[in-house]
């Protein structure tokens, strides 16, 4: 979701990558989810983080905590770290919330996240020329 609305926000502008610990299949509720706002991830796959380790980036964004999860990544090449604190579906069906709601709960928290991370380091140029980002 949140490589989706990245690319839907910020277009050609960024490169972005987006891997898991646990390479697996789309959950179909995400995907339902996410074209309830207009984008549509039906054709995306998950990929496996290993191959993404080595490399420097600019930005790296984890949605999990390294105290809570050994599976959470470390990237030494990264410039800027962010870790968004973003429960699970899942962790929120445990407390109770329709699998329904967890979703779409969890992709609203998301697309704040990305939204919030595009105001802060976006800063388009005028005229033409590739906008910068810090």
């Amino acid at each position: 979701m949140a490589e989706a609305f990245l690319r839907d926000l910020a277009g050609e502008e960024l490169e972005i990558v987006s891997a898991g610990a646990v390479p697996g299949r789309l959950d179909p509720d995400a995907v339902a989810a996410m074209r309830e706002v207009g984008i549509d991830i039906s054709s995306a796959r998950t990929k496996l983080v290993d191959p993404y380790l080595r490399e420097r980036f600019h930005y790296v964004i984890t949605l999990c905590d390294r105290k809570a999860e050994r599976s959470c990544p470390i990237f030494p090449g990264a410039i800027w770290r962010q870790k968004w604190l973003i429960e699970s579906p899942a962790a929120l069906e445990a407390a109770g919330l329709d699998r329904y709601l967890a979703v779409r709960h969890v992709r609203d928290a998301i697309r704040r996240h990305v939204v919030e991370f595009i105001e802060k380091h976006h800063h388009p140029t005028s005229g033409k020329g590739k906008a910068k980002w810090n």
